[in-house]
């Protein structure tokens, strides 16, 4: 980045845009195990100690999370969530099979798994990845390592445990990597198991229990030009509650490879990778906390490769070319319950044979013009199909379905069905469509000295539509409250005629350090328009009971005119450093966004309101500790449409402590310390509750209460 030396962490004072230009080159430094790179992007040091879900590590790069189930958080960049952020794993695009997102990919890595992570809000150069708008996360797992005899030989291992109390969350995590100097071996998994949380007050959040296991076995081979990795996983979720949506996972089953190879070139490098990913997922009910009988399955496959070429034309000049296809197959079923008047005859088809291929390009140059200015410019096409085939809905078609049978005589109440007409109109209609997409970017980076550098980022980006916005073709009450990854109570009615999303932002960040390198504050501003935003417009009502509070909307995906803008003010500071004391570094931020519809002014759903973070950390010797407050101001702007709730500010307060010998590391850590009781101001509604007691409508989803978590891990 700078010439000068930053505090400790820089990771801290990093704005989004900064994170962007240190990212340009990450897909030719992170396989490598380049510190430089990933230091100021997140490097998992220790990554054996750490266990669950990657959310922490990401929270801390300034990512928000939408609540979901136990390992599934949906990440928010810049307000924007679900598909407007690309997720890669290891390069891989892995989509979420499901009409409420319950498998989106960081659900499907642990945290122990990782090497390296990245966040790229806002202006991502194009050769981080297109189809989004609001940014790309990076997370990567591959980062094979070698020994120095030709002999294949024990490399290193570890195994850890972790406990917290808030749920009796218990998770183990384990490791062992063989290797020579030209083969590695790498086994890595971890399981995790964990009851439902209580919230400040004491009481039960139900339905937030789950399940889950992760294994990924990884072969690397090289010479002194090339390598080629394998890697093969497998996912196991039998069970993972959903406060915030009707239905819950039941099952979730995936196999994946992905194969990377790179050669060094006389100037350059070339790299290919091949990605497949297949997953079972299956919908329903398993636990007291929320019951029902509503079966629903999920068969998914994700096929895609990657080409990248690295051109040095000199040391200050470096194009990179990349040509990329993305294919993606789904089929989305609720079978029939026998004897059920309302769930059959017949399966519900939801996604009969969707389709959604991604033909992709990209140029991109890099250079630097002089000892102060660096940029870089790219553009970014690709060419979007998605289809499907025809549908079905529980009751008899008749003749609608052309040699789709039903499965015996129509109940007497389906005569009404609303949904038999919508299927026979989806089935009648030319379902293809295509997107053609155009992304472009500018980065610029002046230093202005060696203790103040200045970025700008302008950049169009473009997301075309995915499946279930655009086919989720049911609009009875009950068929629409099954699509929706918003975790708001709503039902949600897909749109054929959506069109592709197009943003332009612009983001610009100063920032100024200290010349002993004892400080550093970065400021940042972005502003993004949207052009057909994919929204929602109410197109009914529907009540349970006779309370205005139980209320809910059908609501039909639409596109129109968005506008999103925010600041992020963040620093660090050493205030003590001397040898009995060690080091104490004091790091804040305070980061605002805003959100709302062109047309009417109305707030957009789920923006994240001000809020603000201070902690002091020390370092003395083997140990690290640090005190966290964290504040959120009450969320007073909401959708109407979607009825959001109103949420009141709230202060949490966290004590960790970490001690690391030469193999053994040992956490302790309480979260939320003063038990304070609050409400998920991006949490959606609490079904659970509301299935146990309509009388209080939809609640807002509570948080976690007091924590004691401790976690042990010992590398050998």
């Amino acid at each position: 980045m700078s010439n000068h030396n930053p505090p400790i962490n820089s990771r801290y004072a990093l704005s989004p845009l900064a994170l962007c230009i240190a990212s340009l080159v990450s897909p030719y430094v992170l396989a490598d195990d380049s510190i430089e790179v990933i230091e100021v992007q997140g490097q998992n040091v220790n990554s054996h100690a750490n266990l669950g879900s990657a959310e922490q590590l990401l929270t801390e790069l300034g990512v928000d999370f939408s609540a979901a189930g136990g390992v599934s958080s949906l990440p928010i960049l810049n307000g924007m969530m679900g598909d407007r952020v690309k997720v890669l794993v290891d390069g891989a695009d892995i989509t979420a099979a499901c009409g409420n997102q319950m498998n989106p990919p960081l659900s499907y890595i642990s945290a122990n798994q990782l090497s390296s992570y990245q966040v790229i809000a806002g202006i991502s150069p194009v050769s981080a990845g297109g189809d989004n708008i609001a940014g790309v996360i990076v997370v990567n797992t591959i980062a094979a390592q070698y020994g120095e005899s030709d002999t294949l030989a024990w490399h290193s291992g570890y195994v850890s445990a972790q406990y917290r109390s808030v749920n009796n969350a218990q998770a183990v995590g384990v490791g062992a990597r063989l290797a020579s100097g030209s083969l590695s071996l790498n086994y890595q998994g971890a399981f995790e198991d964990a009851d439902s949380y209580d919230d400040g007050n004491g009481d039960l959040v139900l339905d937030t229990l789950y399940r889950v296991q992760n294994h990924a076995l990884t072969a690397a081979l090289r010479d002194e030009k090339q390598q080629l990795v394998v890697k093969l996983t497998h996912q196991k979720i039998p069970f993972q509650g959903f406060a915030n949506q009707y239905m819950d996972m039941t099952d979730n089953t995936s196999y994946g490879i992905v194969t990377q190879y790179k050669r060094q070139l006389e100037s350059g490098e070339f790299r290919a990778q091949i990605n497949f990913n297949d997953v079972k997922h299956e919908m329903g009910f398993f636990s007291a906390e929320k019951t029902g009988m509503m079966p629903m399955n999920t068969d998914a496959q994700d096929i895609s490769y990657q080409l990248n070429w690295r051109l040095d034309f000199d040391a200050d000049t470096v194009l990179l070319l990349g040509q990329e296809y993305y294919g993606y197959r789904i089929d989305d079923w609720w079978p029939a319950i026998e004897g059920s008047m309302m769930m059959g005859p017949n399966d519900y088809v939801n996604i009969n044979d969707g389709e959604r291929d991604r033909y992709t390009g990209f140029a991109e140059l890099q250079k630097q013009l002089n000892n102060k200015w660096w940029v870089s410019a790219g553009t970014r096409i690709e060419y979007v199909q998605t289809d499907t085939g025809e549908v079905q809905p529980y009751s008899d078609m008749g003749d609608g379905m052309n040699g789709m049978s039903g499965m015996g005589s129509m109940p007497a109440m389906n005569m009404a069905d609303p949904n038999k007409d919508a299927a026979k109109e989806f089935n009648a209609m030319d379902r293809a469509r295509s997107d053609t997409l155009v992304d472009a970017s500018l980065l610029l980076r002046y230093q202005i000295t060696n203790e103040d550098e200045l970025q700008f980022g302008l950049a169009r980006k473009n997301r075309a539509p995915n499946l279930y916005e655009r086919y989720s073709w049911g609009v009875s009450t009950m068929s629409t409250s099954m699509i929706g990854w918003f975790g708001d109570g709503n039902g949600y009615i897909g749109n054929p005629d959506l069109v592709a999303e197009t943003a332009h932002t612009i983001s610009t960040s100063y920032t100024k350090s200290a010349k002993d390198g004892q400080w550093q504050i970065t400021a940042n501003a972005w502003y993004t328009q949207v052009n057909d935003y994919i929204d929602v417009t109410v197109v009914g009502s529907t009540n349970r009971t006779d309370k205005v509070l139980t209320e809910r909307n059908p609501l039909q995906f639409t596109n129109l005119d968005a506008t999103l803008y925010g600041t992020k003010l963040e620093g660090i500071i050493r205030v003590v450093d001397s040898k009995n004391a060690g080091t104490w570094d004091l790091t804040a931020a305070l980061t605002s966004t805003h959100g709302e519809r062109d047309d009417s002014d109305e707030p957009l759903y789920q923006i994240m309101p001000l809020h603000s973070k201070i902690a002091l950390e020390q370092q003395l010797g083997k140990w690290q500790n640090s005190l966290s407050w964290q504040w959120v101001d009450s969320k007073t702007r909401v959708d109407p449409r979607r009825i959001e709730n109103l949420t009141a500010n709230y202060s949490l307060v966290n004590l960790a402590t970490k001690a690391t010998w030469d193999k053994l590391t040992v956490k302790l850590a309480i979260t939320n310390l003063l038990d304070q009781y609050y409400q998920q101001p991006l949490g959606g509604v609490s079904i659970a509750d509301f299935k146990t007691d309509m009388s209080e409508g939809f609640s807002q989803l509570a948080g976690q209460g007091r924590s004691v978590n401790a976690g042990i891990s010992y590398a050998f």
